[in-house]
């Protein structure tokens, strides 16, 4: 398991045991299919020679730096994807490479002598065989394997997984995650989109209105469509086997209040013990509904006795499975 002693800041920060390191590098925003496809193979690799198998990763996306004015909406913050994606996996130990102008002007060919001469014991790398990499991403597979000889490294890539005939891609999945349809979103990364946040005091109201909520607080870059959704829900150190289903609203509650940021309320189907300071996991599961603004409290009461009907219905209809999902063992 992945703890924060091998979690590290940057390159220069890394200290391992004299071992063989298996390295696998990109950005892996979401680690979805295609990007476990390349980590995987840099485990299984580690472990049938007896050495490490790790991870280099980037912070902030290179759009910050290239084009701050539109940059790449992440589906992940770095601490989500290092705690709970990467853990999940199994790796030894993670590498978030800050991508700084310095970092970003290292030539192609310097990239792989600078990174043995920080990881001595690199034994062999794995990429993505669409990877790009060095100044102005003039680097590719051919161009790290002719590096690689040089330096003694091993090269792996890995061909890109499809679904439907179409690469799976992180911006696909962005698109999905933007308009709700999370079957479709879920499918391509491997597990169920999850939100992670800590349980926040809130004003009752549904609580007077008979559904009680956890309000989360939740900002992510690639925010879902506003509306009602069947979710499942676990506290961030529960396994899988521990969700609970649950009807959640993201939204800015027009009928309420015009909220200055989107706010995630979680009802609990069944009643819960969580309350606020507990640490909590929203997988998302299905667009019940778009948000929209009713006429009064009685009509959003009435609206949010149907969501939860319908919610139900959905998990009724998954009786018999694990309501975490196809891939509860992964997240």
């Amino acid at each position: 398991m992945l703890s924060d002693s091998h979690l590290f800041s940057s390159l220069a920060a890394v200290r391992l045991p004299a071992q063989p390191l298996h390295l696998a590098i990109g950005m892996f925003d979401g680690v979805h299919l295609g990007h476990q496809a390349v980590i995987e193979s840099a485990l299984h690799s580690a472990r049938r020679e007896g050495g490490l198998a790790g991870v280099l990763t980037f912070d902030p996306h290179p759009s910050r730096l290239f084009r701050p004015e539109q940059p790449v909406r992440m589906l992940m913050a770095p601490a989500a994807k290092n705690h709970f994606l990467l853990t999940a996996l199994g790796v030894d130990f993670v590498v978030e490479e800050p991508f700084t102008r310095e970092f970003a002007a290292v030539p192609a060919e310097a990239f792989l002598p600078r990174l043995r001469a920080a990881l001595p014991q690199l034994h062999a790398v794995y990429v993505g065989e669409n990877w790009r990499y060095g100044a102005g991403r003039q680097g590719d597979v051919a161009s790290l394997v002719r590096s690689g000889r040089a330096e003694g490294v091993h090269v792996f890539s890995a061909p890109r997984i499809k679904l439907d005939g179409e690469p799976i891609s992180s911006t696909r999945i962005r698109a999905h995650v933007g308009a709700g349809d999370f079957a479709a979103a879920n499918a391509l990364l491997g597990y169920a989109y999850f939100a992670c946040g800590v349980v926040e005091p809130g004003r009752q109201l549904g609580r007077t209105l008979g559904f009680p909520t956890l309000n989360l607080s939740w900002n992510p870059e690639c925010a879902p469509l506003l509306g009602a959704y069947a979710v499942t829900v676990r506290g961030a150190g529960e396994p899988p086997q521990a969700a609970r289903a649950a009807v959640a609203n993201y939204g800015v509650r027009p009928t309420v209040e015009a909220a200055g940021r989107p706010l995630l309320e979680v009802h609990v189907l069944g009643g819960c013990d969580w309350g606020p300071g507990d640490e909590l996991l929203v997988e998302w599961r299905l667009l019940l509904r778009p948000e929209r603004k009713f006429a009064d409290l009685a009509a959003l009461q009435a609206q949010i006795t149907l969501d939860r009907s319908a919610a139900q219905r959905f998990f009724e209809l998954r009786a018999g499975r694990d309501v975490s999902g196809p891939s509860a063992d992964f997240v």
